[in-house]
């Protein structure tokens, strides 16, 4: 009664609904899951951004050509100075000018000209008068910041960035807010605390360069739980105040609103003049982000020093917004959003500031939990009162159109009213739903089945032994091997084999004594009947004639050695570790490659189940990863002592060849390849997957199609737990990060530093760290710095230079925080490789 009760598909249903409502309340997987859906909608919306937009980026060719970042502030004032000239709408500038660089030669002239005027022996010698002049004229020019707040003042129209410390609401504010930002406080109906708007904490730009500027706006952006920036916050709260943000007041300079007419409701919306826009309860706005279309950028973006010297007219920027910050590689954090894997603020400020201008923004209503819940039901009622009724097919055609309906109408409403409802959840649960109960029903019906063969299992037997007595052995034979075998049973087929030997059909007969046999092999003389109808010869190894482990039969034919479903065909390759061999999948007829280690010879006694139950979770792990540059696992198992992963047979070889200095590849297929790899890394550190063994022996290069396969993920875990197998045997040691070597726990940025070793070796074909000993190697790495790579190779363009050095930061928080990041850098040098390669 209870079996009954708990199979019951009311029952299933509500169980599948607890364990949805159980994983949306407790685990992000369900939102995550929207979030991946709201990213795929982004990129399939088309808008056009505000042409009145240009933007002036900071970008490496500015500091190669200008000089070391931060630059002299005379330099900000002379390009200020020009595009006020050039009558811009809006100068909005993101660089921090918080700190006072105050020139030695300054103070020494501003105290000569004290003692200067302070001494009047001679008012009217004109060498007196001269040299005042003189000091005059070298205060002026030295006080570089008082320049700058000149230019500010005189144009009229610059935003300045400030930085204010999200989610600081305890403690009273550390300092009072200056006027330039003061005088944009926004009217707002309603403003709780709310630690993620509030601020106790901030970076002002210096008071001097401020009192001339039309506004002063936080700077801040803030990544979703999953790194991809989604939301900008529009308003700040500091001393319980609602400040705007850095791209709302560019938007509401470039419209010529005044402060009040500015207004904020939390939770609704905010006002700009007639202009309303919806925002959240943290005062966030979720702007559409533009992408690129027929390879162009979809905002104006010129170098710094193009327009600093000249080279672009300054027409272009007449009645436009302009925003100036640094794109440079090191210099400028970069940033997921929806369109790009590597964006710098300026141009997310970018982005927001079009959306705020054009009205191009998501809405995600305060009722879409509620919808999402009512759907949830609506689906569950589907699952227990319709779907149980419905015949395979039909409940296959209509779950699958409810789940495409679902699926077509986030994307619609997404792209064409910009709203994102939540539908993914309940398309999630009609898909386990329908997936428990279709099982179920499997299982269900397999239990039928079992009782109608043991019905059906007489018949066959009458009929068997009917087909027998006229001489039909071989129908006797198919009816008779249906029939469970027991002590009756062999002695009907015990005749039906003597019957075929009577006929001298010996072969026909082997095969029945071989089904008997394995229900029994000790039955009569069954072991003499099978020697004598059945003769097979194993052979050996192959130091003694034999077929490689394969099986020789009497017939003539090789039978292989399989591992699980895998036919082993022949040895490739051997290493410290393990042994790869290719194989075939007779199912598919594919080839495969498939690595195998030896547990008992690896490994201590001890350590064989733990390692065993690692390598196959491990195994599990790298199975789930589907990315175009990582090689795809086809399956894994183990027979005795013998783990085995099975994997595509790739073409090629590994990058190890190309790591000697008389077979470099050209630097345009270095940045390519690693940039592939680090997405290939990117897209497994979301899955939290670690490689913990990036090296050139794991990267796969087919150089005629250029095809990139990271290999060995499930592989390299299990070989640190390893007591007899060495670093320095396998050449791993080179690559190790600081921290996998300190022992200290890694994540993906360990996988980073060893990419940058590769790239390293890749374009220099010598390794950035060098011991004679292994302690001697452990100490470099974990505290040397690396040669510059431009003294072993100068040709090397100074951008790989600085993206190498940046990878091999020994303190992971100063290298690339990503492998988009990284992707997005090795991106821009090989669009400047292609460029110097055209011009050429």
């Amino acid at each position: 009664m209870k079996a009954s009760f708990w199979n019951k598909d009311g029952v299933i249903g509500a169980a599948v609904l607890l364990v949805y409502l159980t994983a949306l309340q407790f685990t992000s997987l369900i939102f995550a899951l929207e979030q991946r859906a709201y990213d795929v909608g982004v990129k399939l919306t088309s808008r056009n951004a505000d042409t009145r937009i240009a933007v002036i980026a900071i970008d490496q060719t500015s500091i190669d050509h200008i000089g070391r970042w931060p630059w002299p502030r005379e330099i900000h004032a002379q390009l200020i100075d020009k595009l006020a000239d050039a009558k811009t709408k809006v100068i909005a500038t993101s660089v921090l000018f918080t700190e006072e660089p105050k020139e030695r030669g300054l103070v020494y002239i501003e105290k000569l000209y004290r003692l200067y005027k302070e001494d009047a022996s001679a008012p009217n010698s004109v060498t007196w008068t001269t040299m005042g002049s003189v000091f005059n004229e070298a205060v002026v020019k030295l006080n570089v910041d008082q320049q700058l707040a000149n230019s500010i003042a005189k144009a009229g129209n610059v935003i300045l960035a400030m930085s204010f410390e999200l989610g600081q609401a305890a403690g009273e504010p550390d300092k009072p807010l200056q006027g330039a930002i003061r005088k944009w406080k926004l009217e707002t109906s309603d403003h709780p605390a709310n630690d993620w708007l509030t601020s106790a904490r901030t970076d002002q730009p210096l008071k001097s360069i401020a009192d001339g500027a039309a506004g002063v706006g936080g700077n801040s952006i803030v990544p979703d739980h999953d790194g991809v920036v989604r939301s900008i916050p529009l308003a700040t709260r500091y001393s319980n105040r609602i400040y705007p943000t850095f791209p709302l007041l560019a938007a509401a300079t470039g419209l010529n609103l005044a402060p009040r007419q500015i207004k904020l409701t939390l939770g609704e919306s905010i006002t700009l003049g007639n202009v309303r826009l919806p925002v959240s309860s943290n005062a966030s706005f979720r702007p559409y982000f533009y992408p690129a279309q027929n390879g162009k950028a979809p905002f104006s973006v010129d170098s710094f020093y193009d327009v600093q010297a000249g080279k672009i007219p300054l027409d272009k920027y007449k009645d436009k917004i302009i925003l100036i910050g640094t794109t440079a590689p090191g210099v400028a954090p970069l940033l997921i959003t929806p369109v790009s894997p590597g964006e710098a603020p300026v141009i997310i400020a970018a982005h927001t500031l079009s959306s705020l201008l054009q009205q191009h923004y998501f809405v995600s209503p305060q009722w879409n939990p509620l919808l999402s819940l009512a759907l949830a039901l609506l689906i569950t009622l589907y699952l227990c009162l319709i779907l149980p009724h419905l015949k395979a097919g039909s409940a296959a055609m209509l779950t699958g159109a409810l789940f495409l309906l679902l699926l077509i109408s986030h994307f619609v409403l997404m792209t064409q009213s910009m709203l994102w409802i939540h539908l993914m959840g309940p398309a999630s649960l009609l898909l386990l739903g329908y997936g428990v109960l279709t099982t179920k029903r499997y299982l269900s019906n397999e239990q039928t089945e079992e009782k109608s063969t043991a019905e059906s299992a007489e018949s066959n037997r009458m009929l068997g032994m009917a087909f027998q007595g006229q001489g039909q052995l071989d129908m006797a034979f198919e009816k008779l091997s249906k029939v469970p075998l027991d002590d009756g049973m062999m002695g009907v087929l015990y005749n039906l084999a003597l019957d075929f030997e009577r006929k001298r059909q010996f072969d026909k007969a082997k095969m029945v004594y071989q089904y008997m046999a394995g229900h029994n092999p000790k039955y009569r003389d069954l072991e003499a009947k099978l020697k004598r109808a059945h003769q097979i010869s194993e052979t050996t190894d192959s130091s003694s004639g034999g077929i490689n482990g394969s099986m020789l039969l009497e017939d003539g034919s090789v039978e292989k050695p399989m591992l699980g479903r895998y036919q082993v065909e022949k040895e490739l390759g051997k290493g410290a570790m393990s042994i790869v061999y290719l194989g075939k999948d007779p199912k598919v007829g594919r080839d495969v490659a498939i690595k195998t280690i030896s547990l008992s010879q690896k490994f201590e006694p001890d350590q064989i189940d733990e390692i065993r139950q690692s390598f196959l979770e491990e195994a599990e792990n790298a199975g789930r990863l589907n990315h175009p540059n990582i090689v795809t696992i086809l399956g894994a198992g183990e027979e005795h002592d013998l783990c085995y992963i099975a994997m595509e047979h790739l073409k090629g070889a590994n990058l190890q060849a190309y790591t000697k200095v008389d077979h470099l590849l050209p630097l345009l297929d270095c940045a390519s390849i690693v940039g592939k790899v680090a997405q290939a890394l990117q897209y497994a550190h979301i899955q939290h997957i670690v490689h913990r063994g990036i090296r050139p022996a794991n990267i796969m290069y087919e150089p005629s199609e250029k095809i990139v396969k990271i290999t060995d993920f499930g592989i390299t875990r299990i070989s640190d737990s390893n007591k007899t197998h060495t670093a320095i045997m396998t050449g791993a040691l080179s690559y190790m990060s600081p921290e996998q070597l300190s022992g200290k726990k890694m994540d993906g940025r360990s996988d980073l530093f060893s990419l940058g070793v590769v790239l390293y070796q890749l374009s220099t074909g010598s390794l950035p760290f060098t011991g004679e000993s292994t302690a001697e190697l452990i100490y470099k790495i974990i505290n040397d710095a690396p040669q510059d790579p431009r003294q072993i190779n100068p040709l090397l363009p100074p951008m790989l230079a600085a993206i190498i050095m940046k990878a091999l930061q020994k303190d992971e928080t100063t290298r690339f925080q990503t492998g988009a990041h990284f992707a997005a850098a090795m991106a821009k040098l090989e669009a400047g490789l292609r460029t110097r390669e055209a011009n050429a």
